[in-house]
């Protein structure tokens, strides 16, 4: 099983902000520490912010925060949110035309071993995730 880059991107810009809480941080910083592209960012943010993990502050001065402290979100939800599914095979996908899925007990091995994982996300949050601003190497502009 792999994660998206979409999810490794948002988690990773989570631990951003949260290394930033006394400021807004903003897309364009973000990607130039990461050096992920704008715009893919943006969408990244957005789901994030629709998920209620990241707050926007618009204009001049606006710039993105942690919606609620780190240690209340947690890993599991985060990948929740940004993952597309969770289809490790295809008896897990909808239109599914495996022909021994009726006696396959693959199925619910790789159900359990799911659980277990979502699991182990949820017991973490964005607290134990946390670094120090500067591990970023960047300065805010004064």
């Amino acid at each position: 099983m792999r994660l998206t880059n979409f999810t490794d991107f948002a988690v990773r810009l989570l631990m951003y902000a949260a290394a930033h809480d006394d400021r807004l941080i903003t897309i364009e910083e973000t990607s130039e520490v990461y050096g992920i592209s704008r715009a893919h960012l943006m969408k990244i943010t957005n789901t994030l912010t629709k998920a209620g993990f990241l707050k926007a502050v618009r204009g001049r001065s606006g710039g993105l925060m942690l919606a609620k402290p780190p240690r209340k979100i947690r890993l599991g939800d985060v990948v929740r949110a940004t993952e597309p599914d969770f289809a490790l095979v295809e008896c897990f996908s909808t239109g599914n035309q495996c022909i021994i899925t009726r006696s396959c007990r693959l199925r619910g091995i790789l159900s359990e071993g799911l659980s277990a994982f979502n699991t182990v996300l949820d017991k973490y949050t964005l607290a134990d995730l946390m670094l120090t601003p500067e591990v970023f190497g960047v300065r805010p502009a004064a």
